[in-house]
């Protein structure tokens, strides 16, 4: 938290701190519209959260390359204004009588396409504001303020909507969004002027995806995240119908019992650097993953009792291990990454790793029509179970410390 002292690196911390506050009542509250306003199938519910990440298939390459050629700064300020002028047609539609799944899904796509850009851009910006042997301090200060964003944030935004109705409730989201742009303004360290380029946009594209698969580290990493993100996303739209639905549980207990993931995500940003040095970089990536995978095996054995416990316990492990691998493989990409070409290594790992998403969000809703939500989360929980194989398989399983920048192929 020393980096904190660091003006410029103090006014990226509070714009995250307030873009992830008000996103996390919109984890709740875009697929509580759905289900509780509008009476969503499992079928409407898997093609909502389609619609939330299939931007990061369609425009996550392209978004890279014009990334690179943009101001970082400046794309996050325009991204964050646009999904805060989305998100107001919500409330807006609903006091009007007029919202319908089909808005509820434009709304998505539209949040989806400027998350690609902020996420890209934020992610390629925080080299350019700290020096690369301080990355693993920068990253885990960030995901303090994301980890600590679940903790208080889900709960918060289940009252929120229990009080407010869900589609008022995203008012907390459009107001998080617009207060961190107007804190990104307020960092005054030049970015260097980004040189007009010849190159086709294309073949800038296939720079970054060249670089990506062409290192033997970066492409399981990414094979390792694409996994765990395509049955992550499978089971999280059921496990929404099974507690709402299924059980009854009201929006403020569901709130309260997902903020166990952003307690262990806490506790996996206080603890990663220290896990790092006593295990190395590797062996802390692949056992962060691997540890939490079998708890989901608890999730189709859920009931309105004493069972919901593990549900919690679950959220606290996967929470914590996801947070420590995050930081630890992001660490790694930006630091083995030349400084010009990391608009397109994030964009191009994103691609591959949140492509998976939508894969997921659709199967997931076609699954839980034909076999069940309890058997589709069970699908999900064997699938998680694998993920880690990619990296325990590969040269990281015993590498104490990644290659750096000289060293890569």
């Amino acid at each position: 938290m020393s980096l904190l002292r660091d003006r410029d690196f103090r006014g990226l911390f509070l714009a995250d701190t307030a873009s992830q506050a008000g996103a996390q009542v919109l984890v709740l509250a875009l697929p509580l519209v759905a289900v509780s306003a509008l009476h969503a199938s499992a079928v409407q519910l898997g093609v909502l959260a389609a619609c939330q990440t299939v931007a990061f298939v369609v425009i996550g390459l392209p978004a890279g390359a014009l990334v690179d050629r943009l101001r970082k700064r400046v794309v996050m300020i325009v991204s964050d204004g646009a999904r805060a002028l989305a998100l107001v047609s919500v409330p807006v539609a609903w006091w009007l009588d007029a919202l319908t799944i089909y808005q509820l899904c434009a709304v998505a796509l539209v949040l989806g396409v400027f998350t690609v850009f902020f996420d890209v851009a934020y992610q390629s910006y925080l080299p350019h504001l700290v020096e690369r042997e301080r990355l693993v301090e920068g990253n885990s200060a960030l995901e303090v303020v994301r980890t600590v964003a679940q903790l208080g944030g889900p709960s918060a935004g289940g009252y929120l909507i229990q009080f407010l109705t869900a589609p008022f409730a995203l008012v907390a989201t459009v107001a998080g969004f617009a207060w961190s742009a107007l804190l990104l303004t307020t960092i005054r360290r030049p970015e260097a002027r980004q040189e007009p380029r010849r190159a086709r946009l294309v073949k800038e594209i296939a720079e970054g995806v060249r670089f990506v698969l062409g290192h033997r580290l970066l492409r399981r990493i990414a094979g390792c995240t694409a996994t765990a993100n395509l049955f992550s996303a499978m089971a999280q739209p059921m496990i929404l119908l099974l507690l709402a639905r299924e059980l009854g549980l009201g929006a403020g207990t569901i709130g309260l019992l997902m903020a166990a993931g952003g307690l262990g995500g806490l506790i996996g940003a206080l603890v990663t650097a220290r896990l790092v040095r006593l295990l190395g970089q590797g062996p802390t990536m692949w056992l962060a993953i691997a540890v939490p995978a079998p708890l989901t095996f608890v999730l189709p054995w859920l009931e309105a009792d004493w069972r919901l416990a593990f549900f919690a316990l679950q959220e606290l492990a996967l929470g914590a291990g996801t947070v420590a691998y995050n930081v630890t493989q992001l660490s790694f990409r930006q630091t083995i990454t030349p400084e010009p070409l990391l608009g397109r290594m994030t964009a191009t790992v994103r691609f591959f790793v949140w492509g998976t998403l939508p894969v997921g969000g659709l199967l997931g809703g076609v699954l839980g029509e034909v076999i069940g939500v309890r058997n589709t989360l069970l699908v999900a929980a064997c699938g998680s179970c694998l993920a880690f194989l990619w990296v325990i398989t590969s040269p990281m399983r015993t590498m104490r410390e990644l290659p750096v920048l000289e060293e890569c192929p």
